[in-house]
C-alpha cells in the first residue's frame, strides 16, 4: 500500500477505536440492540443528508439494493450480534485478540474468492505476527474471566470471519461511490434491525438517557460509524479487501492511545512492545520494505562476490 493509504488505515483505526469509548458510556443506560440501532440509524440519517446535499442518486430498484442488504448482514448485523454474544461469555481482552484474526480470515477468503488477492508467505506471517502483537498489547487481560468458553470464542471468531466475508463481498461495490455504499449499507442495517430491537428491547419503556449518553450515541453514530464507513469504503476501493481488514490490528493500539490521551490511562511497557510487534507485522504484510532489503542484500552479495 502507498503511504496515503496507510494514513487512511490509521484514521479508520482511530475512528473505530473510539467506538469502544462511546459504547462504554452508552451501554450503561441503553440495551445492546437499541444501541446498535441508534448507531446505524443515526449514521444513516447523517449520510442521507450528505447524499441529498451532494445530489448523489441512490439505487433505484430492489435488485440494485440487494448487494447492500448482504453487506449490512455481513458487516453490521451478524458481527455486531456475534461479538455481543461472545463478550458475554469471555473476557474483553480475549475477544479483542480473536477479533484481530479478521485479516487472517480476509487473506484466506480473498485467496479463495478473488483473482488478484492471493495468499503469500509474507501476508500470512504478517497477520500471525500481528495477532501475537495484539495479545502482548492486551496483556494479562486476555486471561481474565471465562476465557475457556468455547461458545464465546466461536461467536467472536464467527464475527471476525463475517468481517472477512464483508471485505470480499464489498469488492463488488468498487464502482459505487463510497458515500453511496456507506449510506445504503446503513439504511439496510437500520431497516433490518428496527423490528428486532423494538420487539426485544421495547425502547419506549426505557428511561430518558442522560446528556452524556446522548453525546456518546452522537459520537458513535457520526464519527465511529458514518465517517468511519466513508473511510472504510474508500480504502476498500483503492487497496482491496485484505488491506482494509488490517485495521483490526490497529484498533487496539488506537484504543489504548486514546485512553492514555483522554482518560489518563497509563501506558505500560507491554503496550509499547505490542505496538512495536504490530508495526513490524504491518511492514511484513505490506512486503515492500522486506523486498527492498532482500534486493539490497542480494545486490551487496553480488558485488562482494
Amino acid at each position: 500500500m502507498l503511504a496515503q493509504q496507510w494514513g487512511w488505515l490509521v484514521v479508520l483505526s482511530i475512528l473505530w477505536g473510539g467506538s469502544f469509548f462511546f459504547v462504554g458510556v452508552a451501554v450503561q443506560d441503553v440495551p445492546t440492540l437499541t444501541l446498535v440501532l441508534c448507531r446505524v440509524g443515526l449514521a444513516a440519517l447523517v449520510l442521507l443528508a450528505v447524499v441529498w446535499f451532494r445530489k448523489q442518486p441512490l439505487p433505484g430498484s430492489m435488485w440494485q439494493w440487494m448487494p447492500f442488504v448482504v453487506m449490512a448482514l455481513l458487516n453490521n448485523i451478524f458481527p455486531f450480534s456475534l461479538m455481543v454474544l461472545g463478550q458475554s461469555e469471555i473476557a474483553s481482552g480475549l475477544a479483542s485478540v480473536l477479533n484481530a484474526t479478521t485479516p487472517l480470515w480476509a487473506v484466506m477468503l480473498a485467496h479463495v474468492f478473488t483473482a488478484d488477492e492471493k495468499l503469500s508467505v509474507g501476508r500470512v506471517a504478517g497477520v500471525v505476527l500481528g495477532v501475537v502483537g495484539v495479545s502482548i498489547l492486551i496483556g494479562p487481560a486476555v486471561f481474565n474471566g471465562e476465557t475457556a468458553s468455547v461458545f464465546g470464542m466461536v461467536c467472536v471468531l464467527g464475527g471476525a470471519m463475517s468481517y472477512g466475508f464483508a471485505g470480499v463481498w464489498g469488492r463488488r461495490l468498487r464502482t459505487t461511490p463510497p458515500l453511496v455504499s456507506a449510506t445504503c449499507q446503513l439504511i439496510c442495517s437500520s431497516l433490518l434491525l428496527l423490528p428486532v430491537a423494538l420487539s426485544i428491547d421495547q425502547p419506549w419503556n426505557l428511561p430518558v438517557p442522560s446528556a452524556t449518553v446522548l453525546l456518546a450515541l452522537a459520537g458513535l453514530a457520526v464519527f465511529s460509524t458514518a465517517v468511519a464507513y466513508l473511510v472504510f469504503y474508500h480504502i476498500l476501493t483503492v487497496s482491496g479487501s485484505t488491506n482494509v481488514m488490517l485495521v483490526t490490528l490497529l484498533i487496539p493500539v488506537s484504543s489504548i492511545l486514546l485512553g492514555a490521551a483522554f482518560l489518563n490511562e497509563v501506558l505500560l511497557p507491554q503496550h509499547f512492545a505490542g505496538a512495536g510487534i504490530i508495526a513490524a507485522a504491518l511492514i511484513l504484510f505490506d512486503g515492500r520494505l522486506p523486498a527492498f532489503l532482500v534486493r539490497s542484500i542480494r545486490s551487496w552479495r553480488h558485488q562482494a562476490g
